[in-house]
């Protein structure tokens, strides 16, 4: 069983603090931000930031649902990470300075343990694509919103 890891990594209008705000508010901007492909989203605690938890329902293919039940850390101020209390399943957003004075970059990586055998390499395969789509769509969501 092989990690699977997917990174996204885009330039977004904002301080790095702006950027960061938008992706800790789980029960505002986050809560407008995901894409069809998730749906039943909720908080369960909290809902800004670290000690948040989160639950959805990601359609991952046409056949392959999960149950994510995510709890939130930030490990220092520029990071929040969203861990899947039901499998290895982790998103990790980055927040750093970007090229201009009202601009950031973001880097969200998200890795699981992936299967073995042929149904791994069809999820190494299409999964990133899935999870690619995933990220970048909330990245364009969240760029969308005042704040």
């Amino acid at each position: 069983m092989a990690q699977i890891k997917v990174v996204v990594q885009r330039a977004v209008p904002g301080t790095p603090e702006q950027v960061v705000a938008k992706l800790a508010d789980y029960q505002g901007a986050r809560a407008r931000s995901w894409p069809q492909n998730v749906s039943e989203y909720r908080v369960l605690a909290g809902g800004t930031g670290a000690g948040s938890r989160i639950a959805y329902r990601l359609q991952a293919t046409r056949k392959r649902v999960r149950q994510v039940d995510a709890t939130v850390s930030a490990p220092d101020p520029t990071t929040l990470v969203e861990a899947d209390q039901n499998s290895s399943l982790q998103t990790r957003w980055q927040v750093a300075p970007g090229a201009g004075e009202q601009q950031s970059t973001v880097t969200a990586t998200t890795t699981w343990d992936g299967a073995g055998g042929v149904g791994g390499f069809f999820e190494r395969t299409f999964a990133p694509i899935g999870i690619r789509r995933l990220n970048t769509a909330v990245l364009d969501k969240i760029t969308d919103q005042p704040g």
